[in-house]
């Protein structure tokens, strides 16, 4: 006899049912028991949708690779319009990634082989979603640098993977609070002061 209910959207509530999971117990307890039972489906559902756990998982991190776009649009626009300072958009922009289900999902591909494996066939340098998040970091400080708010000669390239390996840092620890935004914004100052013309400020984006 059929278990479960049935699921308008598969994919969408299968990925969220894993986040949950992730969030709530960690990578190690993600398994596909696990996700189906969180989404209240039959452990069948997952199978007929994706060839194997880590094919699901695989999709789980580029789902949220691609949940980026909307961000790195953000940014680019806050750079083009001269919104907030360069410091407050940088600390707001790690903070919306970091304290998403970004760092559950780095723990995730660090932890497993096949899914490293399986993800390394489209995507064979960095890790997944902090590399995107570099590349999102860099777009912009390029763009700030391209308007005058960065100096002439920052190294957009240097700047952007070290502000994500702190933000990371920042945010790594599950168990504790979330860094406060002070805490956040003085990192962020300390990595990216060099880089600013005299006088920038890191006030409070508007």
């Amino acid at each position: 006899m059929p278990t479960g209910v049935a699921l308008r959207d598969p994919r969408r509530q299968l990925f969220a049912a894993a986040e949950r999971v992730l969030l709530r117990a960690g990578p190690n307890a993600l398994t596909s028991r696990a996700v189906t039972d969180e989404a209240g489906c039959a452990k069948g559902v997952l199978h007929r949708h994706f060839a194997d756990f880590d094919d699901f998982l695989a999709a789980l991190v580029l789902d949220r690779v691609a949940r980026l776009e909307g961000q790195s649009a953000a940014l680019l626009a806050a750079a083009d319009t001269g919104r907030g300072t360069v410091v407050g958009n940088l600390a707001d922009a790690l903070t919306e990634l970091f304290e998403s289900i970004a760092v559950a999902v780095v723990g995730l591909v660090v932890s497993r082989d096949g899914l490293r494996a399986r993800l390394r066939r489209t995507r064979p340098t960095g890790v997944p979603l902090l590399a995107d998040a570099a590349d999102m970091l860099a777009a912009y400080l390029a763009a700030e640098r391209d308007r005058g708010r960065l100096g002439p000669d920052a190294d957009v390239a240097t700047l952007a993977p070290t502000l994500v390996g702190a933000g990371h840092l920042l945010f790594a620890d599950r168990e504790a609070a979330p860094p406060a935004p002070d805490e956040v914004r003085k990192v962020v100052a300390g990595v990216v002061a060099p880089a600013l013309p005299p006088g920038e400020g890191g006030g409070s984006p508007v």
